[in-house]
């Protein structure tokens, strides 16, 4: 799977976080502004581009744009590592977006993490699979994300709702202390505003043979990148930084957009997080 963002995609989102001009990053990259609009748009550097200078200007991390400007990947996931959890993926307009499906082994008890554009795959393995779907958690309430959810309530009028969305009834609102638990497994929360007024991440932990904790992170950060904060970009990096870049190295993060990734990864490659 490639990446959901390019070394230019990268560029301008830091460039718009941090109020710096076009003219003022293109002076700093050495280059034209028509020079630097081409890479942004394509995410291939023209031979004369200083990398460096431009991220020192726009508060990325130099050497790790270089590296993403190389090609850098996320190295593949086995996700049979969690057997029961499951990456679902639909498109629209060409906008192609996760929702992820966990449940217990034994009990059988399920929990879906947004919707997607369509819950239908989502809802296809509930049922094949045999689950009990309590739980449809919202990471944060941009259209991608919750487009499907007049489905899924519709289908399970039953199903607990969890979010930070605003005008939300209180016994659906997130609180920082909640832990769910899903059968054996624990669900807690982290509030990760900055590219939503909403943005929550959920963490889920006691898998079978102790594997890794999984952290369903929205669009708060993505593999060698992060969601788009032109308001509040300061903000996006600390919650990320505080919530998210803190759990254990191994913690499985996944995001709404592009490949699975780790919180070591993230750590060693992400241009935003020095």
């Amino acid at each position: 799977m490639s990446l959901e963002d390019h070394a230019g995609d990268v560029a301008r989102k830091a460039r718009m976080m941090a109020g710096v001009s076009s003219d003022a990053a293109a002076r700093a990259a050495g280059i034209s502004e028509s020079e630097l609009a081409a890479f942004e748009d394509s995410g291939s550097a023209a031979k004369n581009l200083n990398l460096g200078g431009f991220a020192a200007k726009v508060g990325l991390d130099g050497a790790k744009l270089e590296r993403l400007a190389r090609g850098w990947l996320p190295a593949a996931k086995d996700l049979a590592t969690w057997c029961e959890l499951r990456q679902i993926t639909t498109t629209e307009g060409g906008n192609a977006v996760h929702c992820y499906l966990v449940w217990d082994e034994v009990t059988r008890e399920a929990a879906l993490f947004d919707t997607g554009w369509d819950p239908a795959p989502a809802l296809k393995l509930v049922e094949e699979n045999q689950l009990k779907l309590n739980h449809l958690f919202i990471t944060h309430s941009h259209p991608d994300h919750v487009a499907g959810l007049a489905k899924v309530r519709d289908r399970f009028p039953k199903i607990f709702m969890h979010s930070d969305m605003a005008g939300s009834p209180p016994q659906q609102r997130n609180r920082r202390n909640d832990c769910i638990h899903l059968g054996s497994l624990r669900i807690t929360n982290r509030d990760t505003p900055g590219h939503a007024e909403d943005g929550v991440t959920y963490i889920v932990g006691n898998w079978p043979d102790d594997a890794p904790h999984v952290a369903i992170v929205g669009d708060a950060i993505f593999a060698g990148s992060m969601g788009g904060a032109p308001q509040h970009g300061d903000l996006a990096r600390q919650k990320v930084s505080e919530q998210i870049l803190s759990l254990p190295a191994g913690t499985l993060l996944c995001p709404g957009h592009g490949p699975l990734t780790t919180v070591a990864e993230e750590k060693a490659n992400n241009p935003f997080f020095g």
